[in-house]
């Protein structure tokens, strides 16, 4: 049986469903997003890390290091920026291959340049890399080439189970993971049509990607839009104009 208990925290961000989960795996307390009854409520917690330092992930990570007196840790190229996001500089770092507690780190990056993922035998807590339904944001600051090389290299570790930031666990990784790659290739192509349909800037690309009206998650759209853009534009396939309105692409 798992020791891995998910922990769905309503956290008052836009994010699927509303709720991120913080995972508790034996003394380790992962991705504290906000204060609720079930996390004051557990004890022995000597160890609190994130899988990444967006606000929904990161939200009472002091409240609950500071509540069990536990060892704080960040990611240690990103030490500076953990500190930043979260208002608590770290005790201690780990790099890929580390160990917190009872998991290994695996270097997950994309979704943000500092997200890792955590490992508890074929066990993977994911973060933002992936969940059950729908597809993950690539923020501004995140990098597409990267998510999907990070996609890829989880695939070939052939997960049991994946643990993900957002929603149910995947019991069927492999499956969804290519699902994810699939989905971001089909995007891709999109993207590269709308350029060479005449499509010039980020809104207008939006406007003939999507289907539908992405109403409150519209500026999240426009951001995976624009990280599609930056991976094509480094591949060669469209070109970037800078311009004083802003950068326009031709394919």
């Amino acid at each position: 049986m798992s020791g891995i208990e998910r922990v769905p925290v309503p956290v008052d961000r836009r994010v699927p469903s509303g709720r991120t989960n913080a995972y508790v795996v034996d003394t380790v307390l992962v991705d504290p997003a906000a204060r609720c009854a079930r996390l004051d409520g557990v004890g022995g917690i000597e160890h609190v890390v994130a899988t990444h330092t967006h606000p929904d992930h990161v939200g009472a990570l002091a409240r609950y290091a500071e509540r069990n007196g536990a060892t704080v840790w960040a990611y240690a190229p990103y030490a500076d920026r953990f500190a930043d996001a979260t208002g608590v500089a770290p005790d201690r770092t780990y790099r890929e291959g580390d160990s917190v507690g009872p998991l290994d780190v695996v270097a997950t990056p994309g979704h943000a340049p500092d997200h890792v993922s955590f490992v508890s035998g074929d066990e993977y807590l994911v973060g933002d890399c992936c969940r059950a339904g729908g597809s993950t944001a690539i923020a501004d600051e995140g990098d597409l080439r990267a998510y999907l090389t990070s996609l890829r290299r989880l695939y070939a570790r052939d997960p049991g189970t994946l643990y993900p930031g957002h929603g149910d666990p995947i019991e069927r990784p492999r499956e969804r993971l290519a699902a994810v790659v699939a989905h971001r290739r089909e995007r891709d192509r999109d993207v590269r049509a709308a350029v060479a349909s005449g499509a010039r800037t980020v809104p207008e690309i939006v406007e003939a990607v999507y289907d539908r009206d992405r109403g409150a998650f519209r500026s999240l759209a426009a951001a995976t839009v624009r990280a599609h853009l930056d991976k094509l534009v480094v591949e060669g396939r469209v070109t970037r104009e800078e311009t004083p309105d802003g950068p326009r692409y031709r394919a």
